[in-house]
This record gives structure tokens, C-alpha cells and sequence, in this order.
């Protein structure tokens, strides 16, 4: 059973680190955080997955593929660090 002292908010911005999260908490996350995003008009996100082996990336671009709201997955971030180690996804209005 889940305590109110078991929840842990996370603030919700234009970014989301997955550092801190474990690999089975990303499939309910990452479409819990996008629709709250969608809610605070917030459309553009980067989703820092890390590089590592690659498979934290997979996993993210293929929850983001499923999602209609997402609109765009963009990879590697088109900015100058940590490119290949996060995605933007763009959602639609």
C-alpha cells in the first residue's frame, strides 16, 4: 500500500532528468509528466535519458512513439551539451 509519505512530487518544467527514476517507473512517468506539462502549457520537454548503453533511450522513444499527444521526438537535442544523452519532444496544442 502506498503512504502519502511514499509519494514524492517532482516538479514539473521543461525538463526531465531520468537519472533518478528506475527503468519500470518510466512507462507510467513519462505520459503522467507530458499530460501534466500539456496542462501547465508546456510543449516543448527534454527528456534526459543519459547515453549509456542505450537502452534508457529506447525505452523513452518508444513510450513517446505510443503517446498522441506527442507531436515530435527530436535525437539527439539539437543543443550543444549532452546532445546525445537527452530528447526533445515537441507536443501537440
Amino acid at each position: 500500500m502506498i503512504s502519502d509519505d511514499d509519494i514524492i512530487e517532482h516538479p514539473i518544467g521543461p525538463e526531465l532528468d531520468l537519472h533518478t527514476f528506475r527503468p519500470n517507473e518510466i512507462g507510467s512517468l513519462i505520459p503522467e509528466y507530458l499530460h501534466e506539462c500539456r496542462q501547465r502549457g508546456i510543449f516543448r520537454v527534454r527528456i534526459i535519458h543519459g547515453k549509456g548503453t542505450g537502452t534508457l533511450r529506447t525505452s523513452v522513444h518508444a513510450i513517446l512513439t505510443k503517446l498522441p499527444e506527442v507531436q515530435q521526438v527530436i535525437y539527439p537535442a539539437d543543443d550543444a551539451s549532452g546532445s546525445w544523452g537527452a530528447t526533445w519532444v515537441i507536443l501537440h496544442r
